[in-house]
């Protein structure tokens, strides 16, 4: 047979599990998969960063339910990626981080660019490893892609040092393994099953919450013909979002906080009770909890279950409402309430969205966001900041599964152009919306550079108070101005940034000129950047701000 290289290798497996792209920053240590993937055409995309090259990655597994892969150098290039590894943990995102490392023969005599690489990953990833030999690639791969997409999904960091990488061995000797992984569902236990519908069936005050496993396990349908048959009001969190249209009869939006503490059962689906939930906390003190997750351990962390059942979010929806009878009479009038509430804050709300002030208020800002991108037609959105972003999600409507992406629970600034790059490489025809600030924009933005590289039209509207707006607003209600350091940023026009870059921008300062600046983005067919000033005190004296620890 044939020879083939190690860095073919890594490139026939990845193209074997359906990755079509991989994201990297060019270094070479792992110039041999580089070769690898021209060879089994696989598209390279080259980042300015490798963080911004590993959330890339992460926001790829998000969107093709599968895994997302990055590439870097070593030393510098794996230390740089770690913190895009870190958010992919902690958001549970499939993700594999391949990094180079000096050739075997040389390791701890003090190569370029060496250090101790696999070590950093344990705490941070489901697996990491070294492999040792060209010839294990297919193996360390496929339990690679096994461990990342089983149980929670999570990312894997797999060490290659250059010689294995070089190395050329006879295919016989390294055969693509076959049958590696199952795909089959996790089924819920019967009988938490018709626990769980016995509780729901009796409850008068019920509230579901809905995370990101809705849209990993393709829940979306099951979970509204539930809340269609049992007459439940949802509330829709990171991932989740999108998974019922807003038209939707249980759709639910603004009353979260009331529906929680008043419920007399809670049924959380795919989400941990993390601080977004208040830790369980704020739950009604007497309130049973069924919680749904794919993962046992994270079933009863911080607040007691009275009902846990560990399975695929699909399968234990479909089973729950096949469970309940149809109708709810009994909580018809709360549902009515909760509904009287949302259009009592919607209508507070109103003011603030058609707001004519100048600087811009964060609402206008967001309700113009959301008519543009309507107007564009099945827009994916990147949320990537504080105070704008947090305000932004309580108008924006998103009315499909899949597009929203957000950084996930560490709350990871910085991933605004970099997962934009991964959603349109994914889905080249959708227009693509980052929402960001403008302290994010700092972070990543030269990745607007490679965007513009490599002709992936996208429109960033940042949000610009010249200030780290959510950290310095509680700062200064705390310690005061004199002692609110290192929040203030310059008054910088990003939009002349991207225009550098050979993108389209353009600099908003008055609300009527919002949204055909923002129509004109849309249509330029390149990068554009659409950089709005922003009131830096309107969080604060709208009472808006959307600061959590």
């Amino acid at each position: 047979m044939a020879n083939v290289s190690g860095g073919r290798l890594v490139a026939r497996m990845l193209k074997e599990e359906g990755v079509r792209s991989i994201f990297t920053l060019s270094g070479l240590h792992v110039a041999p998969i580089y070769a690898g993937c021209v060879d089994e055409g696989i598209r390279i995309v080259d980042t300015r960063h490798e963080q911004g090259a590993a959330h890339a990655a992460d926001a790829y597994a998000r969107l093709t339910r599968g895994v997302g892969v990055a590439v870097v150098t070593a030393g510098p290039g794996v230390t740089d990626a770690l913190t895009g590894v870190a958010n992919a943990y902690a958001a549970n995102s499939p993700m594999i981080l391949l990094g180079g490392a000096a050739p075997t023969f040389n390791a701890g005599k003090g190569s370029l660019q060496e250090i101790e690489q696999v070590d950093l990953f344990l705490r941070i990833t489901k697996w990491a490893d070294r492999i040792p030999e060209a010839r294990f690639i297919p193996s360390y791969l496929a339990r690679a892609f096994r461990v990342a997409l089983s149980g929670r999904p999570g990312p894997v960091f797999l060490e290659l040092p250059f010689d294995t990488l070089m190395a050329e061995l006879d295919e016989a000797e390294a055969p693509l393994p076959k049958g590696y992984r199952t795909r089959v569902r996790a089924a819920p236990d019967p009988k938490a099953i018709a626990a769980a519908a016995a509780l729901l069936e009796r409850a008068e005050r019920p509230a579901v919450i809905a995370g990101s496993s809705i849209w990993w396990d393709d829940a979306s349908d099951a979970l509204g013909r539930l809340g269609e048959r049992a007459e439940l009001p949802i509330y829709l969190n990171g991932a989740g979002r999108g998974c019922l249209p807003p038209g939707h009869p249980s759709f639910f939006q603004q009353t979260r906080k009331e529906a929680l503490s008043e419920a007399d059962v809670v049924v959380v689906v795919g989400t941990p009770l993390d601080f977004r939930l208040g830790y369980g906390e704020s739950f009604a003190a007497g309130a049973k909890l069924v919680q749904l997750d794919i993962d046992p351990a994270e079933i009863g962390r911080n607040r007691a279950v009275d009902v846990g059942i560990p399975s695929d979010a699909r399968l234990a929806l479909e089973a729950l409402a096949a469970a309940l009878p149809k109708g709810a009479a009994a909580r018809r009038g709360h549902l009515e309430r909760l509904r009287a509430q949302e259009k009592a804050k919607r209508d507070k709300l109103e003011p603030l969205c058609q707001s004519d002030q100048a600087p811009l208020h964060h609402f206008r800002v967001a309700r113009e966001i959301s008519l543009a991108a309507k107007r564009a037609g099945d827009t994916t959105f990147v949320a990537d900041g504080g105070n704008f972003v947090a305000i932004a999600a309580k108008v924006i409507e998103v009315d499909r599964p899949g597009r929203w992406l957000d950084p996930g629970p560490l709350g990871c600034l910085g991933v605004g152009a970099p997962f934009a790059l991964a959603a349109k490489v994914v889905h080249p025809d959708r227009p693509v919306l980052v929402i960001q600030g403008d302290g994010s924009f700092g972070l990543n933005g030269f990745d607007f550079e490679t965007a513009v590289r490599f002709r992936l039209p996208m429109v960033a509207v940042v949000g610009n108070d010249a200030a780290w707006g959510q950290i310095r607003l509680p700062q200064l209600g705390m310690f005061g101005a004199e002692r609110s350091p290192a929040t203030a940023l310059a008054p910088v026009r990003y939009d002349e940034v991207v225009k550098a870059f050979g993108g389209h921008g353009e600099h908003v300062d008055r609300p009527e000129q919002l949204a055909g600046a923002l129509d004109r983005a849309f249509a330029s067919g390149t990068v554009a950047c659409v950089d709005v000033a922003l009131d830096p005190e309107a969080p604060m004296t709208s009472g808006a701000m959307g600061y959590a620890l």
